[in-house]
């Protein structure tokens, strides 16, 4: 177990595995696991469509009606919003590309750094997301940067919404699904907003460690960041 306080941030674009490793790793030093998209996510969803198109006090407003709690320990962790776990409503790319626009709001990003701020200061995590190790934990003892390609990115997303693994049969020759190439064009879209946003751009911290996942697997790059932490 390792000692109250300790830190870890993921960060990285969409679909390059944060989630799944972020769990995994908590899960391993028995702490807790902060989805900070989860939270982006969810004030997009709240404000609703062009929600972010509102004027900063009436968001300022709606925001002040928002309480993040984290509960549970390592896959078991949980994202609350006003005491109610997060579903699975908030997970659709077109959410996640309301999540990208609300993302560019300081007002926004002010109120997450300090409700993700207090959820630190209460346990030991580790947070994955895109300005963990950058913004919101800058002193975490270790962070985290996984990268991979556009193209293999929503090759993966593509697979996990079909539910179907890699080496499976049903997952050869889907390169020319339009469904993929939906997917592969919401994620060009999403990283250009998330890397070019005047507030908090998407980049590695100057002390983070960098792992392009494009050919290696999640059991992979699991290996190569518990090699790192040698806890």
């Amino acid at each position: 177990m390792v000692e109250s306080g300790f830190i870890i941030t993921i960060d990285g674009p969409a679909g390059v595995g944060k989630t799944t490793l972020a769990r995994r790793l908590a899960a391993h030093l028995n702490i807790a696991y902060l989805d900070t998209g989860a939270m982006f996510r969810a004030v997009a969803w709240k404000l609703g469509q062009d929600g972010w198109l509102k004027d900063e006090q009436t968001l300022a407003r709606e925001l002040k009606r928002m309480s993040f709690t984290l509960t549970g320990q390592g896959e078991e962790s949980s994202v609350c919003l006003n005491g109610k776990a997060l579903g699975p409503e908030i997970r659709t790319e077109t959410i996640g590309l309301w999540a990208s626009n609300v993302a560019k709001l300081r007002v926004v990003r002010d109120f997450l750094k300090k409700a993700q701020q207090e959820i630190g200061r209460q346990t030991s995590l580790v947070a994955e997301g895109r300005d963990m190790g950058t913004v919101v934990f800058p002193h975490a003892r270790y962070k985290f940067f996984l990268d991979a390609s556009a193209q293999v990115r929503a090759r993966r997303r593509y697979l996990q919404i079909l539910d179907l693994d890699e080496d499976d049969p049903e997952a050869q020759g889907i390169e020319d699904s339009p469904e993929l190439k939906t997917i592969l064009e919401q994620i060009k879209q999403r990283d250009e907003q998330d890397r070019n946003r005047a507030i908090a751009p998407l980049r590695p911290a100057k002390d983070a460690i960098v792992i392009d996942t494009s050919d290696l697997t999640l059991d992979e790059v699991f290996l190569l960041m518990k090699n790192y932490l040698n806890l």
